[in-house]
C-alpha cells in the first residue's frame, strides 16, 4: 500500500478580490471530498494576502483523477481572472 500524497496550495488574490477566491474555493471543497481517495481537501489559511489549501490523497492514482477532473477544470476556470500569480502547488 502506498503512503498518502499530501500537497499544500496557496492562492493568492487580486486587490479586492478574497471573497470570491475563497468561495470559487468553497465550492470546488464541497465538490472534491467526495472523490474517490479524497483524505483531505479543506482551508487551513485565509487571510486578505492568501488561500492555503491543504490536501491528502490515498494514491498518486487518485491525485492525476482528481487533477484531471471536472471540479478543478471548473476551479481553474472560476479562479483565472481572480489571482495575482498562478497557483503555488507543493507537495509536503
Amino acid at each position: 500500500m502506498s503512503s498518502p500524497i499530501d500537497l499544500q496550495a496557496t492562492f493568492i488574490p487580486n486587490d479586492g478580490e478574497f471573497y470570491r477566491v475563497k468561495l470559487a474555493l468553497e465550492i470546488a471543497i464541497d465538490e472534491v471530498v467526495n472523490e474517490p481517495g479524497c483524505i483531505r481537501y479543506e482551508l487551513t489559511e485565509a487571510t486578505e494576502e492568501k488561500l492555503v489549501l491543504t490536501e491528502q490523497w490515498a494514491s498518486e492514482e487518485d491525485l492525476a483523477k482528481h487533477s484531471n477532473g471536472i471540479a478543478v477544470q471548473d476551479l481553474n476556470e472560476s479562479l483565472s481572472a481572480l489571482l495575482a500569480e498562478p497557483v503555488k502547488l507543493e507537495r509536503l
